[in-house]
């Protein structure tokens, strides 16, 4: 099922069909496995030619095809910023370097966004993708605290955290392979992790379904698919039912590795010192006081209306059904009691319904009510995170295959043993099982750690990855067609020390990523007879802004993007205010998401433009062009409060003159001057009446050119 819903869901690589190489029998058949071995540089490179470009041009030129030349300045200058820090060069920047013509004006751009801590803030939201973040989900980790663990992915980021570092601080608390030491007296003793390495356990912690100081087998469950796909590049979830039908990954391999994490349980931290607890410890206590009270006024008030509807729809169920829902509880046997507990929902009445039958007087006061219960909380609420550790009792307990992968079923025929697919027989687990795993994952001769980054980074720069499925690097993907390019960059990446920026500098910084989108011209004609769906970097690949790149680009065009960084997420909606009273709004890396059940815990604004909940792993955003997204920016209160905002700000940094005015409008919103014909149509439009810059704001902000990267 798993590997079906990859090949489903996944972008399709060049020429829009998914052709999977051989099937592997063996881990020596896959590419991705085989030694990393540093290829030498095409004999054809330019002397002081980026790396990336030998590879590349040697490519084109064995293909026929021919590059286009650099994009013009500002398309380059919005194109780096958009990708780099997530938010659009301002008229100032674009200036200062249109004016820099030092040979290495743009080289000074990139360094610049790279050191920027909104680059950890845009890195970061990619890599939760992957890792699978959510705030909210009621099967699987509260949202208590889990934004801690997203600012520690922003800040490794922004530190420039090395990769190997990034992975092990997620797996294991430490960032280094050490974790023991010898004392002056011949003990070994832990080595102290650092302190604000316990938010990046939140990554294993966000798989748990209790966090009771119970085992949870989702945890472990959710550990192999995550860790799988994120960082080996391997669908070894295929295997939970069966073993895998391309890949020489058995469901006994996938045993073995969830083995690694059975024996982990979720606890919870309370971030607070002495003081505070103490200063918290009689708040519980009265807000319970003040609940109680409130409780019973609401209970008198909706007593008889919940009483009704509950007869109501106790009514429409089956005789038998109804004979167990109005016996007493502890008189149920435990089929009564399942039975009694799958028509919950259906029985449960929710506050609104209670709501809509009531007089209007009523509803006024149950409503006030209401939301004076939800304003007061439990009291003495400290702030607190989850994390895991190693539960003795369940260490020593055996591991087995699953019957239909259902923790409740295990095949006890079947013990396995920790371990996981391509690592060593017997593994030395001495200082841990998922320690174990670190140590081999993010081993520099490990080839597959690098190849997996590398292309992963590439993909978010270029659009589409040098292998096609991120998280799947075996069989079903064939061979890279520049797969010397692959292994360069991951031999160069482990040389580097895993420092990720550096790689980041290095593929932006290349004539690749620098080329012209514009394949109209005749100049692009015959490459692109040859090569229509851009498989091959001749002309940089258009790309359709993210969800979180348009909400930055439009509050930031209206001065109202607000920059700060961590805290917990905000649901994104806007306060009824007046039009130019708008409050500013955070980036959309901080917009929650999550799923319900019950609610929609996705702003509509994210589902809108293709932004997955976090229920499971994402390395490929889906990237649609839809009614709805024109509706969004045609309609939306937070469009038309942007453009209001942005109208009025043109017109008060221009002194009035509309002119000066509708060129600060293109500035801002498209990052490069209005042509002849533009300033004239818009020129045209105000017909000298400044209140019309509003509605000329909110064309801007819905062409065509606002929506994408060029």
């Amino acid at each position: 099922m798993v590997l079906l819903l990859a090949a489903l869901l996944l972008p399709l690589p060049p020429g829009g069909t998914l052709r999977a190489g051989p099937k592997a029998k063996r881990a020596e058949d896959l590419w991705a496995l085989r030694p990393l071995v540093r290829p030498a540089l095409p004999a054809s490179a330019r002397p002081g030619a980026n790396p990336v470009d030998a590879f590349i041009e040697a490519s084109l030129r064995e293909r026929g095809l021919t590059p286009l030349g650099r994009a013009e300045p500002l398309v380059l200058l919005r194109r780096v910023y958009l990708d780099l820090i997530g938010i659009p060069p301002s008229p100032a920047e674009q200036e200062a370097f249109l004016s820099d013509h030092s040979p290495d004006a743009y080289e000074k751009v990139v360094d610049r966004l790279l050191a920027s801590e909104q680059h950890g803030v845009r890195y970061g939201r990619r890599w939760l993708d992957v890792l699978r973040y959510a705030d909210e989900d009621e099967q699987l980790v509260p949202s208590v605290g889990l934004h801690h663990w997203r600012d520690w992915v922003i800040g490794a980021l922004n530190e420039d955290l090395p990769y190997d570092q990034f992975v092990r601080a997620q797996l294991t608390g430490y960032r280094g392979a050490a974790r023991t030491q010898i004392t002056a007296t011949g003990h070994r003793v832990a080595v102290p992790p650092r302190a604000d390495d316990l938010f990046a356990l939140g990554f294993l912690a966000r798989g748990a379904a209790r966090f009771d100081g119970a085992q949870s087998p989702e945890l472990a469950i959710s550990a192999v698919e995550t860790i799988s796909t994120a960082f080996m590049g391997m669908t070894v979830g295929c295997a939970k039912c069966h073993d895998h039908f391309y890949d020489p990954i058995s469901k006994r391999d996938y045993y073995a590795m969830k083995a690694l994490f059975d024996p982990l349980v979720v606890r919870k931290v309370v971030l607070a010192g002495a003081e505070e607890r103490v200063a918290n410890g009689k708040a519980p206590a009265e807000a319970a006081r003040k609940r109680a009270a409130l409780e019973a006024k609401i209970a008198e008030l909706a007593g008889p209306y919940r009483e009704r509807l509950y007869e109501e729809r106790l009514a429409m169920l089956p005789g038998e059904v109804q004979q167990v829902i109005r016996k007493p509880e502890k008189q149920r046997t435990a089929a009564e009691r399942k039975i009694a507990d799958d028509y919950y929902p259906v029985l449960r009445i929710d506050a609104g319904k209670i709501s809509e039958v009531m007089p209007e007087g009523e509803r006024k006061r149950y409503g006030e009510l209401r939301k004076e219960l939800d304003g007061l909380g439990s009291g003495g609420d400290l702030p607190a995170c989850f994390t895991v550790e190693v539960d003795p009792a369940r260490a020593l307990e055996k591991s087995f295959i699953l019957i239909s992968g259902d923790p409740q079923r295990p095949d006890r025929a079947h013990e396995v043993e920790p371990g996981w697919p391509f690592g060593p027989a017997n593994p030395d687990l001495r200082e841990g099982r998922v320690e174990a795993l670190s140590d081999w994952l993010t081993a520099p001769e490990n080839p597959l750690f690098p190849r997996v980054a590398v292309n992963r980074i590439w993909q978010w720069h270029f659009g589409e990855g040098l292998h096609a499925l991120p998280s799947d690097l075996g069989s079903l993907g064939g061979v890279p067609a520049e797969l010397d390019l692959l292994n360069w960059l991951a031999a160069e990446f482990v040389s580097r020390g895993f420092g990720m920026k550096s790689l980041h500098r290095l593929m932006v910084t290349s004539e690749a990523y620098r080329r012209s989108s514009e394949t109209r011209g005749e100049r692009a004609a015959p490459s692109l007879t040859l090569d229509p769906a851009l498989a091959h970097p001749w002309a940089f690949r258009l790309q359709r802004l993210d969800a979180e790149g348009v909400w930055d680009s439009i509050f930031a065009s209206a001065g109202r993007l607000d920059l700060r960084v961590g805290g917990p997420s905000f649901d994104g909606a806007l306060p009824g205010l007046p039009a130019g009273e708008g409050r500013s709004m955070r980036r959309g890396a901080y917009l929650v998401r999550g799923f319900s059940a019950s609610r929609d815990v996705l702003p509509p604004f994210l589902q809108t433009f293709d932004v997955d909940d976090g229920r499971v792993p994402c390395p490929v955003r889906t990237r649609t062009v839809t009614a709805p997204q024109s509706l969004f920016l045609m309609n939306s209160r937070e469009v038309a409060e942007a453009a209001d905002a942005l109208g009025h700000r043109v017109e008060r940094e221009s002194g009035g003159d509309l002119g000066s005015a509708i060129d600060r409008a293109y500035a801002l919103v498209l990052c490069r001057p209005p042509t002849h014909a533009e300033h004239r149509h818009a020129t045209e439009f105000l017909a000298g009446n400044p209140a019309r810059l509003v509605p000329l704001a909110w064309v801007l902000l819905n062409l065509d050119e606002f929506l994408f990267v060029r």
